[in-house]
């Protein structure tokens, strides 16, 4: 059985062009000035990301020891099927602030149940990323509206803030079974009489000593560096106050024990699963949506491609292992990869170094942990999350059309009212509902030429009798939303009496499918009906296969059917033009052409 199901995967992954073992290509090769580079950039990434992972895990309501388990893990075990230098993977924002509001959402709060919980979580996420990779589901993120990433990111920002404040202010609030976005402010609010001055002291002066290092020194590892400064004025700071009896002391993190670090499987059970699934499955969407586009952005700029599905298949292996871990959901970071990219990263192995640096330190500091305020790491989360509300992509999105506008609103709204988990659904749902309302209303206008040879609309009153063929530019997509539009505007088209044959040019028809062959059938025997005669030019091949599975090429009638010449264009519609002339019966004919809207001013290539 197992070697069945390894042979299955294993042509599957063929069939997909996936690599079983993409880091062995990095290795051919490999040079001192190439381990120099990476090693050099998997230093400073360590150095972001073991703050980062204690910051993530404090997002999601998570054991500090999460975050920095999860960033190690990730960073090890991502690039053996990723094969990529330009992700970085780990606990990111995005996902963090999904798996509190989700467990929120779910009526869970208290964090020994999400302990219980995140491993089965991280784990769907996986295996969900690796059947995603297998399905090439990577090739429909491009699909996705940058309009419902932004409500959303710009929504989580929001919720990390209002989460925050309270262990910068110094106090706990409990929240019911519920709860929502809009209970987290009304308990912050309403406790802000129990604000400890002690560590609002400490808070102000970490947002001003982050502040400072950010805006004079941003090279620097600022986070790292604030998270020392801070642990040792507050160190001082505690002296002082039980000294003095002046109040309680500022709270700390607790210390992390590595050695009861260990390798656990998740607690499966049907229950469980039905409860968490929809989180993960979102969890892993967001994942891919938020890997490919850094990793892409940061291959082109290499003027290099990058294999999205074969990405996938890392992250999914990443998250498998970080379930096993005690680690958080992987997706790609921004920073960490922009800091490997910018570091001179020269292969994969630089992750896997930074990740490899990343448990040495959770070792040797994980016991000083506990010198670091509570109230330092919320400040520094905060500060994460204003980095994330992006001024001018909200104006653009807002600006654009109408559709953005609207579908930023509504994804922003169900983050903050409903669910985030249910926001990404919801805002990606009205995205292309919205897309399919604009692609399936094609309009055409009848064309002809005048004195000068320049397209101009053609008046009634300068139609003639002469027979008449009517060549049609099919554009854009001619998939189900849109073919029965096209038919009906197609059958209009043909209810004039003079019409004897109509030309259909398919060079830029795109997404053909069922219902828009059948529509096509339906098409053709109505114009069989009044006496027309159907050609068809310029048909691509991915159309002509379509053509011929379906047996649509022999209702067509597979000499009325000039296929694509790629190095002469015009040549099908010309040969069309020609054979057209035999339906005729007469030298003498008219011919009018069909545009979209979008192609009035076009010149015609006929």
């Amino acid at each position: 059985m197992f070697n069945s199901l390894r042979n299955f995967t294993r042509q599957l992954a063929k069939h997909n062009h996936l690599n079983y073992f993409p880091l062995r290509e990095s290795l051919r090769g490999y040079t001192s000035n190439k381990a120099k580079a990476d090693l050099r950039a998997g230093l400073n990434v360590a150095l972001l990301a073991f703050p980062q992972g204690m910051a993530y895990a404090a997002i999601a309501g998570l054991p500090i020891q999460y975050g920095i388990y999860g960033s190690a893990i990730a960073a090890i075990l991502g690039p053996i099927l990723s094969g990529s230098r330009f992700i970085i993977l780990g606990p990111t924002n995005a996902t963090s602030v999904l798996i509190f509001a989700s467990f929120l959402s779910l009526g869970i709060v208290e964090q020994s149940e999400m302990v219980s919980l995140i491993s089965l979580v991280v784990m769907l996420s996986g295996v969900f990323l690796v059947f995603g990779a297998f399905l090439r589901v990577a090739n429909l993120i491009q699909y996705i509206s940058k309009s419902v990433v932004t409500g959303y990111i710009t929504a989580a920002a929001i919720y990390i803030i209002f989460n925050q404040l309270k262990k910068t202010l110094g106090f706990e609030i409990t929240l019911p079974e519920g709860s929502t976005f809009v209970t987290v402010i009304w308990l912050t609010v309403k406790s802000l009489p129990l604000t400890h001055w002690p560590t609002l002291v400490i808070s102000i002066l970490t947002a001003s000593i982050y502040w400072t290092l950010q805006k004079w020194f941003k090279s620097l590892p600022n986070v790292a560096i604030t998270l020392i400064l801070l642990s040792a004025i507050a160190f001082g700071f505690n002296l002082l106050l039980e000294s003095q009896g002046l109040g309680s002391a500022v709270k700390t993190l607790s210390a992390i024990d590595a050695t009861k670090w260990s390798i656990t499987l998740p607690p499966f059970s049907g229950d469980l699963i039905s409860t968490v699934a929809s989180v993960s499955l979102v969890i892993a969407f967001l994942s891919v949506l938020e890997g490919t586009s850094i990793g892409k952005s940061l291959a082109s700029r290499a003027g290099q491609k990058l294999d999205s599905n074969q990405e996938m298949l890392g992250m999914g292996f990443a998250n498998i292992g970080c379930s096993l871990c005690q680690g958080m959901p992987a997706s790609g970071s921004l920073t960490r990869s922009q800091l490997n990219w910018v570091s001179g990263a020269a292969t994969p192995l630089a992750s896997i170094i930074s990740g490899l640096l990343c448990v040495i330190g959770v070792y040797v500091l994980g016991p000083h942990i506990k010198y670091i305020p509570i109230s330092v790491l919320g400040v520094l989360v905060i500060a994460i999350g204003l980095s994330l509300i992006n001024k001018h992509v909200i104006r653009v999105v807002w600006n654009a059309t109408g559709s953005d506008r609207i579908v930023f609103i509504i994804t922003f709204a169900a983050a903050l009212f409903i669910r985030l988990d249910f926001a990404i659904i919801l805002g990606t749902g009205t995205s292309v509902l919205l897309f399919l309302r604009k692609a399936a209303q094609p309009e055409l206008t009848e064309f002809t030429t005048d004195d000068e040879g320049e397209l101009s609309p053609l008046e009634e009153q300068k139609k003639s009798a002469n027979p008449e063929i009517s060549i049609v530019h099919v554009e854009g997509d001619l998939f189900f939303g849109a073919s029965e539009i096209f038919r009906d505007q197609m059958r209009r088209v043909c209810e004039k009496p003079t019409l004897k044959v109509v030309l259909l040019k398919m060079r830029n028809a795109y997404h053909l499918d069922a219902t828009s062959v059948l529509a096509l059938e339906e098409l053709i025997r109505y114009m069989k009906e009044q006496g027309r005669t159907l050609l068809v030019s310029e048909v691509r091949e991915d159309a002509m296969r379509i053509f011929t599975n379906s047996g649509l090429d022999e209702i067509i009638g597979k000499d009325n059917i000039f296929p694509e010449t790629p190095s002469n264009p015009t040549l099908a519609t010309a040969m069309a033009l020609r054979h057209s002339m035999k339906f005729i019966g007469t030298k003498n004919a008219d011919v009018h052409i069909y545009l979209g809207k979008s192609r009035k001013q076009e010149p015609s290539s006929n």
